[in-house]
Order: C-alpha cells, then sequence, then structure tokens
C-alpha cells in the first residue's frame, strides 16, 4: 500500500485537435487537475510528464511545460518518463515512489500525447519504437498483436468472435463518455466481419480490432495520506505493482502474457484481494486481444475461457466485472502518454461516484487499473479505493 492518495484530477477531450499543441493540451488537464483538488499550486512539490513521443512531435524536452499551467510551478523539479504505452503509469509511479520516500509530499502527474499531426504511417513508424528494433523493426503494433491473436488460435480456438464482442462493448461504454473520441456503436455483425468500413489490418485484426490514434492529456494531483484532512476526497492505492518482461516477441510464450499475469498476482497479494473482489478494472486494450488476454491473466476466465466469458456477459456494465466502461483505449482513445494516467483519472471518478453517465449502478469499492506498454513488456497494475468523501 502507498502512503499517495489521488485529490484531484483533469481530463482533456480525446481525439484529433488540429488547432491545440502537445503544449495546450498538458496545460489544460494540469489547470483542471489543481483546481479540482484545491490545492494551492505553490505547496506541489515536483511534477512528472508521462509521454512516449518516440517521434510524434518535435517537442522532445517537455516536462517543463507543466510549469505553463501556473506561476507557482516555475523552479519545481520536473521529470519526463517514458515506457512506451505504459509512460503514464511510469510517471505516476515515480511520483508516488517520490512521495512514499518522503522526499516530497505533493506532487503533480501529467500524462499527454500530441499524435495526429502525423499521417497514419508516421504515427506507424513512431509507434514501432515500442517494439525490439533488432527483430521486429518494420512489424507495426498491429501485427505484433495479430502474433498474439494466431497464438491463441493454434494454442485454444479463434479468439475472433471474443475480440468482437469486446469491441462492440467498448464501443458502447464510450456512448456514456463526453469525453471519448469515438460516440459510434457497433453491432457485432459489424465487427465479426470484414467490409469496406471494416477492413483487416493485421490477420486476423480488423480495424475494429484496433485503437485509435489521438490528442489527449490526463492529469492527477497526489499528496500524502498525512494531508488527507486538506481535501474533500482522496482515493488511495491498496496496490501498485508493476513488472517488466524481456523486449523481444520471440522470447516469450505469447498465450501466456506472463509479464501481466505476474503484475496482477503481485497487486492482489500486496492488497489482500483477489479478483472477486474488484468491482470494475480499467484496461490495456490497445487491441481487443490484449484485453481478451488480460482477462485471463487478471483470473477472470480460465486460459482459452474468454470468449465464452464474454459471451456471458460477465464484463459488462452489469456483469460480474465491468471492463473498460469508459470505451477504453479502443473508443475513448489512445494518446499514448495519457492512457495510464486517464486510467486513473476514470477509476477515481467513478469510485466517488463522479463520472457522470458512466457511473456504475453502484457505487464500486474497488477498482483496477491495467497500463501496459509494448508487446506485454511493462505491465503496470493499481487496484484503488476511496479513502475519503
Amino acid at each position: 500500500m502507498s502512503n499517495a492518495v489521488i485529490v484531484g484530477w483533469g481530463h482533456t477531450k480525446f481525439g484529433k485537435f488540429d488547432a491545440l499543441s502537445l503544449e495546450d493540451l498538458i496545460v489544460s488537464a494540469a489547470r483542471e487537475a489543481i483546481e479540482d483538488s484545491g490545492i494551492d499550486a505553490a505547496e506541489i512539490d515536483a511534477v512528472w510528464l508521462g509521454q512516449f513521443n518516440s517521434g510524434l512531435v518535435p517537442d522532445g524536452f517537455c516536462s517543463s511545460m507543466i510549469h505553463g499551467a501556473d506561476p507557482a510551478l516555475r523552479f519545481k523539479p520536473a521529470i519526463r518518463c517514458e515506457n512506451a504505452c505504459a509512460s503514464g503509469a511510469a510517471a505516476l509511479y515515480s511520483a508516488l515512489d517520490a512521495i512514499d520516500s518522503g522526499r516530497i509530499r505533493a506532487a503533480l502527474v501529467v500524462g499527454a500525447e500530441k499524435m495526429t499531426g502525423l499521417d497514419t504511417a508516421g504515427v506507424t513508424k513512431a509507434l514501432s519504437g515500442g517494439s525490439y528494433q533488432r527483430e521486429e523493426s518494420g512489424v507495426t503494433f498491429p501485427e505484433i498483436f495479430a502474433h498474439y491473436a494466431r497464438a491463441y488460435a493454434q494454442e485454444y480456438q479463434d479468439p475472433s468472435e471474443g475480440m468482437a464482442r469486446i469491441a462492440v462493448k467498448n464501443h458502447g461504454n464510450a456512448m456514456r463518455n463526453p469525453l471519448a473520441q469515438m460516440h459510434k456503436p457497433i453491432d457485432l455483425d459489424f465487427a465479426l466481419n470484414v467490409s469496406d468500413r471494416n477492413p483487416m489490418i493485421a490477420s486476423p485484426l480488423k480495424l475494429s480490432d484496433c485503437s485509435l490514434v489521438s490528442d489527449g492529456a490526463a492529469a492527477l494531483v497526489v499528496v500524502h495520506r498525512d494531508l488527507l484532512d486538506q481535501f474533500r476526497r482522496a482515493v488511495g492505492f491498496r496496490a501498485v505493482a508493476q513488472v517488466n518482461d524481456l523486449l523481444p516477441l520471440s522470447a516469450k510464450r505469447l498465450v501466456d502474457f506472463e509479464g501481466p499475469g505476474r503484475a496482477f498476482a503481485q497487486a492482489y497479494a500486496q492488497a489482500g484481494l483477489r479478483v472477486d473482489d474488484i468491482d470494475f478494472a480499467e484496461v490495456h486494450d490497445c487491441f481487443t486481444i490484449a484485453e481478451l488476454l488480460t482477462m485471463e491473466a487478471m483470473g477472470l476466465a480460465d486460459r482459452g475461457k474468454a470468449s465464452a466469458a464474454l459471451a456471458d456477459g460477465v464484463t459488462e456494465r452489469d456483469g460480474r466485472l465491468p471492463i473498460n466502461v469508459s470505451g477504453g483505449l479502443k473508443s475513448k482513445g489512445h494518446p499514448v502518454g495519457a492512457t495510464g494516467i486517464s486510467m486513473h483519472v476514470t477509476a477515481a471518478r467513478l469510485l466517488t461516484n463522479e463520472a457522470g453517465d458512466m457511473n456504475l449502478p453502484q457505487t464500486p469499492d474497488i477498482g483496477l487499473c491495467f497500463n501496459m506498454g509494448g508487446g506485454a513488456v511493462a505491465s503496470c497494475v493499481s487496484i484503488l479505493e476511496q479513502v475519503k468523501g
């Protein structure tokens, strides 16, 4: 358990914003988080930025862009963290470590990415920086996760129907999220079949199986638990676990999703909980096969049985364990560096019943976030609960 608690949050809309720069997005989310928490910006000891970049924008040295959110932030230490698509979690966990060590008392953490300034080929090349270039140079991320899907089909069964159900669910969930990039429901027939509107990207992954290219930012104010009395509500960490696996795909048995599985196991042990104790989860569905494999890695379904669990509605809003009620990366959007922070903002809002139309029928007690970088390389699991409300 961390001594840090989340006391404020901010979140831009995700989408394609030609008129907004990376700095605009960072400043907007940071200002909202500061205002939401009620903290005096002068009391923030340090700031962290989660951002992948990898050539997405020319701004390489951008951590101090956060300082533009408030004059009182000037001269505060600023650090940029990169861990591929888990860059947001990397920034947050670094801030938690600083608070738990006693080095600081209050932190502002922002995750942000500006992706749509490049064309599709440019984004594809930039994202490939999250793979093992000695073996996988030129292999796109849809192709990387297609390897997972094909390995799953060979070991167990064709995951296509389960993947399609995930796409339909997450499109539907995004309709309740005003900050989501895509508000367009789809049906199972559309998601199952190749068409002009749903072309094959990397067999068996169709367009409906792939997350979005997005601009956006999210932010958190995190303070030491000793400061709890100064804030109107707070969300705490029952567990924080990170596991990093080997980078090459060739070094792993893909269907095992072993890195994520180990991270979940560590988090459950740290929190003294089981999967049955979790009330909802925001997980890293960069591709629908990733959410399907995550269901098995977290113990929600037995190996090879996730598709059956999906058919039973286990992960729907009214199911045993709702997953990605925000719409997930699939429909909410996936501005890479922002994703891990966005998950924690969503979880905090759900736990405090401040998520508007996304709120669950009953206010949950325990939430989980799983942010992943690369092909199951960096796996970050947080288990959260409301500690003041």
